[in-house]
């Protein structure tokens, strides 16, 4: 049977205008649930069923296939079933449809690849996701009603302790698989029906977690970057002008050169450096008084011609491998040294092939905490890969 992944993802949103490709954690949130699907393995054919032209661009950039929606299924009104049902009139090759919400960010492989075994090889018409939750219901009393509100799962005279309940299960959303005769039917759930029940950290929906520096703390944390495993990260090289600059270069009337910086970032080299972390900065141009203005004692290489090179030989002088190279750039002559690194950053302010060149997009313009936040996000994963080893 031909198992097809489909992540629906319409261009409105109320709350946050174009959420499905709005970057959490420097990765467009489409974008974590593609690559899970695509690592699992499982599915024949993945799929983003849209109305958005940008939308498109970013789905076909991680490997998935677009299915451009009618304007009918594409209303506020529109149900996830009335846009499955238009996919698969579409597409009569596929016989199940594991239907991955875009607002799901941290599902694994590990989950697809069971559900997907559940629905072939088990026999169920259906399978989706549910979360374990430890909370106490009450009844809803309206208000103006002379009523007292009424327990639901609890008895309050012997109220259990968390380790005393096996508590309840509550659909999460992250994917809802079914079968097309079902589908047809006017069903996503039914038949020979089954639950799967993710992690709790693993269930995170960005509808509910309105807070979106909350949400990417949760995704760094408990997401899924990819299937090579993480290693510590050894040596950032920066640029200088753009990133640890703000690239505007300001002259005195006798012809000195001034530039700015933050001194957050500055305070950010010296952290990473007291984790082990080498710093080297680099550019394009002769900048060489400026860095000894600055007194930051790194090791740094100025007018560069190709800055891939001196990133190789600085990679094979030290013995890393690319996983353990960290590269911020802003420019063109950066691409390649972006591409190359094991993770890599721009500031927002950065040019177009740069920013579709790098892992991660900071939030902060060069020269105004571009450097710090990607320092900061190197940290967090350096936690990641501890807690790894760990487990």
């Amino acid at each position: 049977p031909h198992l097809a992944a489909l992540v629906l993802a319409r261009g409105g949103s109320k709350g946050i205008p174009l959420k499905n490709i709005k970057l959490l954690a420097g990765v467009p949130l489409i974008g974590w649930v593609l690559r899970a699907a695509i690592d699992a393995g499982v599915f024949h054919s993945i799929w983003v069923s849209t109305d958005h032209d940008e939308i498109e661009k970013v789905a076909k950039q991680f490997g998935a296939q677009v299915h451009r929606r009618s304007p009918e299924v594409s209303q506020d009104s529109s149900t996830s079933l009335e846009a499955i049902t238009e996919f698969l009139n579409h597409h009569h090759e596929v016989d199940i449809v594991g239907n991955i919400q875009a607002t799901s960010p941290c599902l694994h492989p590990s989950d697809l690849i069971k559900v997907a075994d559940m629905i072939q090889k088990e026999g169920f018409d259906s399978v989706f996701s549910v979360v374990r939750r430890h909370q106490f219901r009450w009844s809803e009393v309206k208000k103006g009603e002379n009523k007292m509100t009424e327990p639901q799962n609890l008895n309050p005279a012997k109220r259990y302790r968390r380790q005393d309940w096996p508590g309840e299960l509550y659909e999460n959303g992250s994917f809802y698989f079914a079968k097309r005769h079902l589908i047809e039917k006017g069903y996503l759930q039914g038949g020979k029906m089954a639950y799967y029940e993710m992690r709790a950290e693993h269930s995170v929906d960005i509808d509910i977690d309105i807070d979106w520096p909350i949400a990417e703390q949760r995704v760094l944390s408990f997401g899924y970057f990819g299937k090579e495993p993480l290693k510590e990260v050894k040596l950032l090289v920066c640029s200088i002008d753009g990133c640890l600059t703000n690239g505007r270069i300001y002259v005195t009337e006798d012809h000195k050169e001034m530039v700015s910086y933050d001194y957050r970032d500055i305070v950010s080299i010296d952290l990473l450096k007291k984790r082990g972390i080498q710093v080297r900065l680099i550019s394009d141009r002769d900048c060489s008084k400026t860095l000894s203005a600055m007194q930051l004692g790194c090791v740094a290489k100025v007018s560069v011609t190709n800055k891939l090179q001196v990133l190789k030989d600085w990679q094979e002088d030290m013995g890393l491998s690319w996983k353990e190279v960290a590269y911020l750039g802003n420019e063109e002559s950066d691409v390649e040294c972006l591409k190359q690194a094991g993770m890599s950053a721009v500031p927002a302010d950065a040019c177009a092939a740069a920013q579709k060149a790098a892992g991660y997009i900071c939030k902060s313009r060069g020269g105004c905490g571009a450097v710090r936040e990607f320092a900061e996000h190197i940290f967090l994963l350096l936690e990641k890969v501890n807690s790894a080893r760990k487990q």
